[in-house]
């Protein structure tokens, strides 16, 4: 399939597209896919991450090995 000629076939039968409900249908289907996880979070979860995020900022952090050694009973 070669992509590029596949998009320019849309974009004609786009362009020359008059039925709205089809129209709708398709930018509906552009706004989903435009959609960001972040809205799909919970204010807990979204919480969680924001103070994660400002941990790291602050310089917060343990390096992954130092981790691992900490927990490697668990693992």
């Amino acid at each position: 399939m070669d992509v590029q000629a596949e998009k320019l076939t849309l974009i004609q039968w786009l362009a020359d597209l008059e039925d709205i409900e089809i129209l709708q249908k398709i930018i509906s289907l552009k706004k989903s896919k435009e959609e960001d996880w972040w809205s799909e979070l919970n204010a807990e979860e979204r919480s969680e991450i924001e103070i994660g995020i400002d941990q790291a900022d602050k310089g917060e952090v343990i390096s992954h090995s130092d981790a691992m050694a900490k927990y490697k009973k668990w693992l």
